[in-house]
């Protein structure tokens, strides 16, 4: 029998509150208050990101950030989120190189059936994974819907909620965002 991390990891409908989940839960908090509780640059910080995320090791990430997990955020070289940003990341999150976070930048992998038996009173979750490609810059107050991927240097506006893939090389914006034009060389 499939356990509920794995149910969640596949993209399956799981128990959110199974046992199991709710420990790495609790533990991703306590590295997250030791992060939130940090001055960048110091070695408390490093540690909390290298403990945090896996593959983290050039990421800057300004204080405070919120996460479920923190293992399931998978980065590419040079992050940078500026402050306020949350990931759920009941699914996995990949965020290519040399990416750039706005303040409160909100990425979501996390979904609730519509049926209130299920979502209320079971507690059933599901995930959706999310991907932005390399160079990519979400303005503040980005928020980015379960199942996204936002393409390579593609400059996504302050404030849009984004619901549907966006492609490489373009400038996006609005809610819903949707693609405003190519992004020019002389740019």
């Amino acid at each position: 029998m499939r356990t509920e991390k794995q149910k969640m990891l596949a993209g399956e409908a799981y128990d959110a509150w199974d046992e199991a989940l709710y420990a790495e839960r609790i533990a991703c908090r306590k590295v997250l208050m030791q992060l939130n509780n940090s001055i960048p640059d110091t070695l408390e910080w490093r540690e909390a990101i290298d403990q945090l995320i896996p593959d983290g090791k050039s990421a800057f990430i300004e204080p405070p950030f919120r996460c479920d997990y923190g293992s399931n955020i998978k980065l590419g070289q040079n992050f940078c989120a500026n402050f306020n940003c949350v990931i759920l990341d009941v699914a996995e999150v990949t965020i290519g190189s040399n990416v750039l976070f706005g303040p409160n930048v909100q990425l979501y992998t996390a979904g609730h059936p519509l049926d209130v038996k299920s979502r209320v009173e079971e507690g059933v979750e599901f995930g959706k994974p999310i991907t932005i490609g390399d160079n990519a810059w979400l303005g503040g107050g980005v928020i980015v819907c379960p199942g996204i991927t936002i393409g390579k240097n593609t400059v996504i506006g302050a404030g849009s909620v984004v619901t549907k893939d966006i492609a490489d090389n373009v400038v996006a914006a609005g809610n819903p965002c949707r693609v405003i034009r190519a992004i020019a060389n002389d740019d």
